[in-house]
C-alpha cells in the first residue's frame, strides 16, 4: 500500500543537457527524504528518470527508502540499446517494487503511467525545459492535483 503523504515521484525529460545538475537533483531528493518523504516513484525512463533512481540507489545506503518502479508496459524497454537494457534490467533487479501500469503498449500508457505516480504522490520532482510533451502533461496534471511540484533548478 502506498502512503500518498509519504511518497514522492518524478518527471523529467529523456534527453538531457551536458551541464545537467545531478547534484542538485540529490539535494531535493534529500530534501525530500528530510521533509518525511520515504517512498519514491520512477517512471523507468531513460535520461531524467535513470538519474532519478541511480540517486535514490545512493541515498538507500544511508536512509531506509522504498524504490517503486512504475513501468507503463511489460516491453518499455523494447527499442532500448543493448547497453540501455542491461542497465535497465539492473535498476528493475534492484527497486523494491515494481508495478506494471498495463501489460501491453498502447496509445496513452505512458500517461497512464504517468497519472498513477502523480495519484500516488504527494510531491512530485520535475525537470521540466519546454511548454509540450509527456513530462509537460505530467506537470500540468501534478500543479491541477493536490501534488507539490518540485522544479529542478528553478527556486
Amino acid at each position: 500500500m502506498i502512503d500518498k503523504k509519504k511518497t514522492c515521484c518524478f518527471s523529467g525529460h529523456r534527453i538531457l543537457p551536458s551541464n545537467f545538475d545531478r547534484e542538485e537533483l540529490k539535494k531535493l531528493v534529500y530534501k525530500s527524504i528530510n521533509d518525511g518523504f520515504d517512498t519514491f516513484l520512477c517512471g523507468m525512463a531513460l535520461g531524467f528518470d535513470s538519474e532519478c533512481f541511480k540517486v535514490l540507489q545512493e541515498l538507500k545506503k544511508d536512509f531506509t527508502l522504498k524504490v517503486i518502479a512504475c513501468i507503463p508496459c511489460e516491453s518499455q524497454s523494447k527499442f532500448f540499446n543493448k547497453k540501455q537494457k542491461a542497465e535497465y534490467e539492473k535498476m528493475i533487479n534492484s527497486a523494491d517494487e515494481v508495478i506494471y501500469v498495463s501489460k501491453e503498449y498502447f496509445d496513452g500508457c505512458m500517461q497512464k503511467r504517468n497519472r498513477f505516480m502523480v495519484d500516488n504522490s504527494s510531491r512530485i520532482i520535475c525537470y521540466l525545459n519546454y511548454g509540450h510533451g509527456g513530462t509537460y502533461s505530467t506537470v500540468k496534471y501534478a500543479a491541477e492535483s493536490d501534488c507539490k511540484v518540485i522544479y529542478l533548478g528553478k527556486n
